[in-house]
Parts: structure tokens; sequence; C-alpha cells
């Protein structure tokens, strides 16, 4: 480009592989917009396209951009509305092709580029053998020592790939495992002619990225505080309204439901975080550093984000099998309903030949609910042999039938077990992965490695707290004065947690600290716990270290990913000081 614009819209149309499928069509007819961005990737989501690829070796990909496609690929053409997807999955130039295809039927000629060098499980051998252990973030334990094959192994990529592919005039680029918020920084670096070590203004399209990324969670969905917005039912998808300077407005299409305000891009903010320090391939991020303001109507002004030099590593996200699993759900109704699931576990163990039958076996109890009178005791089973936890456990438990608690039914349980698989988080040193931008004429530019330092994690230091507000105190759910949202972080959840005013937060800080939080979340009290702060948000992010196991694929908790962790947290009844309760106007 030859001069900076002075903004660029970039609009999203998907947070993740499922996502409402007419977002596209929403987001291009629905206002100007320069870039159309679209998340599609996930963890679990590579596993899922593994096991497609396996039945068709051409795919690998998320077909519903194709479909999108279909509605919106002309338009944007004729607009020039670039768009910005990782939908390529574990197959980008199959994506590119495909989508070349479905162009020419329709007489479009998109430059169509697509970005490879994620994929390292053709190089995992090789790499191991010069020196990368590839060990694994929780437990530290080497890849090589774990005796497992893993069938996904993809390095998280960074922004400049994108913008390298726009500079050579592609219309669409293709990728596969980039970071989310890649997604919104590799645009805006091309759009404002950035350079590698422009940290603040890179953190700031970081920010802008996470914010966008999950679709209409930034736009009032999931949102704490739903039952105060007028149009709460199918939000409008959030665009990134970028400056030259790293800040930008978070806003939507007029007339769309949901809101964007201070609070809900604070909520999306805290999702799925660690410590303050956001590290990504091209710039650590400092969002508490961020600094928020509303803008106008469904407009919020974010700016101040600072950043540092990119960490020298990049994360690797590793998938491999894990066995097969089964549940079974024992409804239990009326009277004595925590002896009713001792009797129904009993005759379970009884039945299979004891807890050791099974590779893991989780039993939990779900209730008992006074309002309902009714419980359930969920049964998971995992195990490498198919049979053990398909047909032969569904014969146990059916044959319990007639001889177990009174009133005993099932509300869950089949024969048929599902594979699983476990996911595998590791660092790969940067200078071992090679990602190239692939044209559709084949040219091949390779993308240059942005300045680097070592990563040191380290712990923030929290502010002295605030004088404890003079009582009466009243005891009400703690949400009725904060507001939360909660995520999956791998085998970790977090729950950030934010409030609307200083005095809410100056109570917050000093109340909830992580033995607190133990007495709350009583699954989380034998577990590692990280508290952080972010002052300018108001906000406070924990991470429960090892509440979701070996990761969403494998996890036996009812809630896998852990987006109802916050909002368990918030019905907790707690003391809280009788003048926050003010009605809000």
């Amino acid at each position: 480009m030859t001069q900076p614009r002075p903004s660029l819209r970039i609009a999203n149309c998907s947070g993740f592989y499922g996502d409402r499928p007419s977002a596209a069509r929403e987001m291009v007819e629905g206002g100007p917009i320069d870039v159309l961005t679209g998340d599609y990737l996930a963890e679990l989501t590579m596993l899922i396209l593994w096991k497609a690829r396996q039945r068709d070796p051409e795919g690998g990909y998320a077909v519903s951009f194709l479909a999108q496609m279909r509605e919106v690929l002309g338009t944007c053409l004729e607009r020039g509305i670039k768009v910005v997807v990782n939908a390529g999955g574990l197959n980008p130039a199959g994506l590119a092709a495909k989508l070349g295809e479905l162009a020419a039927l329709a007489e479009l000629a998109p430059k169509i580029a697509h970005l490879e060098g994620d994929d390292l499980l053709p190089r995992l051998p090789q790499l191991q053998a010069a020196g990368e252990e590839f060990a694994h973030l929780a437990s530290g334990r080497p890849l090589a020592d774990a005796g497992v094959r893993p069938v996904t192994a993809n390095a998280y990529l960074g922004a400049w790939g994108i913008t390298e592919a726009l500079r050579a005039g592609a219309d669409v680029v293709i990728c596969g495992r980039v970071t989310d918020a890649s997604l919104v920084v590799g645009p805006a670096a091309w759009a404002f002619d950035w350079a590698p070590d422009d940290w603040d203004w890179l953190a700031g399209a970081v920010a802008a990225g996470h914010i966008i990324e999950c679709g209409a969670q930034a736009t009032g969905g999931n949102y704490s505080f739903f039952t105060e917005l007028d149009r709460p039912v199918h939000p409008g998808f959030p665009i990134a309204e970028m400056y030259a300077d790293g800040s930008c407005v978070i806003t939507k299409h007029p007339g769309t439901g949901g809101a964007v305000t201070v609070d809900t891009v604070t909520a999306q903010l805290l999702y799925e975080i660690d410590r303050p320090s956001y590290p990504n391939p091209d710039v650590i991020a400092r969002f508490d550093t961020a600094r928020l303001s509303q803008d106008g109507p469904d407009r919020v002004r974010v700016h101040g984000v600072r950043g540092e030099p990119a960490p020298d590593t990049l994360k690797v996200c590793l998938n491999y099998q894990g066995g097969y699993r089964n549940t079974a759900a024992f409804v239990l109704t009326g009277l004595e309903l925590e002896a009713k699931a001792r009797f129904a576990e009993a005759a379970l163990l009884d039945a299979v030949g004891g807890r050791d039958a099974f590779a893991e076996l989780d039993i939990r109890l779900d209730g008992p609910h006074t309002s309902t009178g009714t419980a359930r005791l969920v049964v998971t089973a995992k195990d490498p042999d198919q049979q053990k936890v398909g047909r032969a456990l569904f014969t146990a438990i059916a044959g319990t039938g007639l001889s177990n608690y009174p009133g005993c039914h099932l509300e869950q349980a089949s024969p048929h077990a599902s594979e699983y698989g476990i996911y595998w988080p590791a660092l790969v040193s940067g200078d071992a992965v090679h990602p190239e931008v692939v044209l559709a004429d084949g040219t091949r530019i390779s993308v240059p490695r942005p300045p680097v330092r070592p990563y040191v994690m380290k712990e923030d230091v929290p502010a002295d707290p605030a004088p404890p507000l003079p009582g009466p105190y009243v005891r009400v759910p703690l949400g009725t004065v904060v507001g939360a949202r909660s995520g999956d972080k791998g085998g970790d959840a977090n729950v950030g947690l934010w409030t609307r005013d200083d005095p809410a937060y100056g109570w917050l800080r000093g109340f909830l600290d992580v033995e607190r939080l133990r007495e709350l979340l009583p699954e989380a009290a034998e577990l590692a716990i990280s508290r952080y702060e972010l002052p300018n948000l108001r906000a406070l992010n924990f991470v429960v270290h090892g509440l979701l196991g070996e990761g969403v694929a494998a996890s036996t908790r009812p809630d896998p990913q852990a987006k109802s962790l916050g909002e368990q947290l918030r019905a907790c009844l707690v003391e809280i000081p009788q003048a926050l309760l003010k009605p809000r106007t």
C-alpha cells in the first residue's frame, strides 16, 4: 500500500467451527467493512479436523467457510473487502484449491494465498533429534518420555505471513494454525505499514484481535448481565475499527442485536487468558495496561496497550489418541438422594468388578437439587479397550436396573463408546519453524521472524488492597456486583471477574484471594491456583491449574470447557457491603 489509511474496519464472522452460518453475509451486507475475518480453530478442533481427514484425505479444513464464501465472495471482491481466516486447519492448501474451484464456478477470479509452515508433524523426529523436547507446559515431561504418537502437531504462527500475503495482492488469505489475534494483527500491520518492532501498536492490535475473535461474545453473547440488554437475542458480530497508533474502537453494525459496552468488552478481554502479559508470536501484549472508554452508543475505545518484544519460542498444539470413553447418567428422585447415589455407585462397581476394571472411572453427583427433588449420578469410564467401555459397560449397567435404588432410571446410556484425544501443549524454538506464503501461481514468500527475546514468566505483584468498606454487610450472590467470564486453557481453566465501579473493585480485591476462591469452588480446593490483578479493567483473573485434567477432549467434567465456571462462582452467597448494592441507573 502506498499510503496508510486513517482507519481499518475489521469484522469477525466466526468464533469457532460451527458458529452462526449467516454471520459472513450479515457482516458484508450490514455496513461498510474493509476486512472480513473468521476464527474456526481451537485445540479440540484440530483433533476434529484430523478425524475428518481420516475419512477424506483431501479434507481437514473448515468446510463451513466454503458455504459462507458462496454467499459473499463476489460482494467482497466488488467492494475490495479482504478475507482473512484460519479455516485452513490441517490443510490450508486444500481449502485454497477448493475455494478457487468455487470461485471459478461463479466466474470470479480472486487472488487466493495460503500460509504453510505450522504443521510440524512430519518433522517431529528431526526436531526432537535437534534438541526440541516438546515438554508439556504443565508437567514439564518431554514428549519422548510419554510413549505416545501425536496425530497433530501445529505451531501457532503469527501475523507477518498474513501481512506478506496482503502486500503481495491477495484478496483471500487462508491460514492454518495461527493465533486468533493474528487475524487482526496481520491486516492492521499491512494497512498501516507497521514494522516488526512497533511493539505498542502491535500489542493494541492483539488486544483488538482477542476481543473480536470469539464473535458475539464481545457484543453481549454469554454476558453475565444479559438481562440488562434490550435485545440480547441474535447479537451482531463485532467490528474492530483499527487506527495507526494501535488503538481501536470495538463496534457492530447499526440495528443489530446485543450491545457493545465497556462491560461486554471487558468480559471478552478476560476470556481464556492467563497472566496479564499475553504472549503472541509477534509481541507480548500487556492487557493490564489496556484502557476502555465508552465512545458513543455501541462504541468502546480501547487504547494504551503496551507491548514488549516477542518471545523466542512458539506454542505448539499436539494431539494424540487417548482411547475410548462412555458416559451414563442415573436419575435420582424423591427422598434420601445421597443414599441412593451411594447405592447406585456400589451397584455399578459390583457389576463391573470395581474401579480397576477401567483405566479411569469418574463418578460424580450432580445435585441434589432441592427445587426439583432430583439429582444425577454421572458415570464416565475411559479405557484403551473400546469394547470394555462400550457394550460391556452398558450391559453391566442394564443388569442392575431391577436391583438398584428405588425409582432407578437412566437419562443417558449407550452401548457405543466414543474415541477421545488428549491435548499436549508445548513450546518450540521460533527459529525451528519456517512459515511461507504460497500464492495462487505457486510463488513462495518466506516470512521473516520478528525481533525476539527470551520470555521470562514473571508473577505479577499485586498492589496493596484498598481499606475495607464499612458495614453493614448483606449476604447475597457474588454476581450481584461482579461479572464473570470463564473458559479453558488446555487442562487449566480461567475465570475472570470484573466490577463496574471503583468501590466494588476495591472490595473485590480485598475479599477474593486464592483461599477464598477455594472455599467458593470446592472442586478446586486441592488444585494450584494463580491470581492476577488488572486494575485498569477493575478485574481479577484466576487460573485453576489442572481443573480440566488432560484437556477439553479428555475431561470428564460435565462442562469440559469450564464455560459455566464463572457463573457458578457468581451464584455463591457472600457478605457484600450494603453500600455497593445501590441500583444501577
